[in-house]
């Protein structure tokens, strides 16, 4: 999704059911995760549990599931079926 927001092409490859934005455009997000982004993780011996209550306390827009009281939510949501929509219109590429 960080690829749509940053306006890299979402592509269906292969059978047509897997989506990627290609290698430069993975390229291009690398680079860019690599400049800004950050990450931090803490053991946890059942993570899964944890995850809700990460995602209430820090409020991380980017992630959908378990996040619909963001304020975000429904415009990336709305934002990924744009671009999936666009990716199943294109031809598939190799």
């Amino acid at each position: 999704m960080l690829g749509c927001l940053l306006g890299l092409e979402l592509r269906r490859v292969r059978s047509g059911r897997r989506m990627t934005f290609g290698k430069a455009g993975e390229a291009a997000l690398g680079q860019w995760m690599a400049e800004n982004a950050r990450v931090r993780w803490v053991e946890h011996p059942e993570p899964w549990t944890a995850e809700a209550d990460l995602i209430a306390r820090h409020g991380l827009p980017l992630n959908l599931d378990q996040n619909q009281r963001n304020a975000f939510h429904s415009r990336l949501k709305e934002r990924r079926l744009q671009a999936r929509q666009r990716a199943r219109e294109r031809p598939v590429t190799s």
